[in-house]
């Protein structure tokens, strides 16, 4: 596989306007930036749906910047570029905040709770992969007082105020791991889509690092954007979103199509692990289901993106596929208008899988 896309450390600009696909585009349902110029849209509007109260925000306080050296692209943060480590999220305040809000959607779909696995209330040694700004790891250590729980990422931008036995450490999972082996009883791992070059690598580390009879819980969102009844339209900024998305992982090196092409079920079957139970989610976006919970992760789903649309676009579609950030904006706007649509039901799906260690294993 080649390497991706290398971006310098200093200022990165995406400044040439495309009018085609980017080269090495080969969907052809795939609309080129422009586009989105000659439609007219009306500007956004605020409404009541849109308020985020501070008691609601969880703590996004980022550890100081001089442990890593930050690149910046576009005016937006992300981690510096060592190793083999590749992650198109921003690692800045105005994404963290995003992500928070999202892993409160994540936990009114799983009825309350944080995790699936039959973990056991003597739980001793948990790791979360890919831990962002942290607030799962804090969560189930604030569950499990008893537990030592490790949060590990490539951005130290967790906050500094943590329970007593969390821990936070800075290290790309992409690479050999140094954790003992047989040392973890569960290990989690959400939304990486789109940062791991090679995800069997990753499940064979999982696997070595989990103790026998030990979990393995891994979730993550379609990047396509659908609707059953047709009102997300060929063609439309919502239909674009994912396969722009996806072409962008082909070139890229690193697939955002974990959940369309049943990944993680394959990687973990190849790894030795024994799959004990797999759940497809759907996840809404904005409040038109009738079911006043589904509406309530709709709005606060719709939130979450809105919140931060260019961050979520920034790197990947202008650093690989080409756009410019004026365009990027563009598209946002008509982004926006269709997700405040009533008459459009839009949602993602997303995969939880479970695998279990056996006792005796290779």
């Amino acid at each position: 596989m080649s390497d991706p896309p290398s971006v310098p450390a200093a200022e990165t600009t995406a400044s040439t306007s495309t009018n085609a696909p980017a080269p090495g585009v080969t969907n052809p349902n795939i609309l080129p930036a422009s586009h989105w110029a000659t439609i007219p849209h009306t500007e956004d509007t605020d409404d009541e749906d849109s308020s985020y109260e501070d008691d609601n925000a969880s703590s996004t306080a980022s550890l100081t910047s001089s442990i890593l050296e930050y690149r910046t692209v576009n005016g937006r943060t992300y981690h510096s570029e060592r190793g083999n480590a590749q992650s198109w999220n921003p690692n800045d305040a105005l994404h963290d905040e995003s992500m928070d809000i999202l892993h409160h959607v994540s936990t009114l779909m799983q009825r309350g709770k944080i995790y699936l696995a039959p973990i056991k209330d003597d739980v001793q040694k948990v790791l979360d992969v890919g831990c962002g700004t942290g607030i799962w790891a804090i969560d189930f250590a604030d569950l499990f007082p008893s537990a030592e729980v490790v949060g590990v990422d490539i951005s130290p931008q967790q906050p500094q105020w943590i329970p007593p036995n969390l821990k936070f450490e800075v290290d790309d999972v992409t690479q050999p791991w140094t954790y003992e082996r047989n040392s973890f009883d569960y290990i989690h791992l959400r939304w990486l889509t789109g940062s791991i070059p090679d995800w069997d690598a990753l499940y064979r580390e999982i696997f070595a690092t989990l103790k026998p009879g030990g979990y393995f819980e891994h979730k993550e969102s379609a990047c396509m954007l659908v609707s059953d009844d047709g009102t997300v339209r060929e063609g439309s900024a919502i239909d674009q979103w994912g396969k722009v998305f996806t072409e962008a992982g082909k070139k890229f090196g690193r697939s955002f199509s974990v959940v369309e092409d049943g990944l993680q079920v394959e990687a973990m079957k190849k790894a030795g692990f024994e799959i004990i139970q797999e759940e497809n989610l759907k996840t809404p976006l904005g409040p038109w289901p009738a079911d006043e919970n589904e509406k309530q992760i709709g709005l606060y789903n719709r939130l979450a993106i809105e919140q931060d649309v260019e961050g979520f676009l920034m790197y990947m579609w202008t650093m690989v596929m080409g756009w410019t950030k004026e365009e990027i904006q563009v598209y946002a706007a008509h982004l926006r208008r269709e997700l405040r649509s009533p008459n459009i039901h839009a949602y993602y799906p997303q995969r939880v899988v479970i695998g279990r260690k056996p006792e005796r294993s290779p």
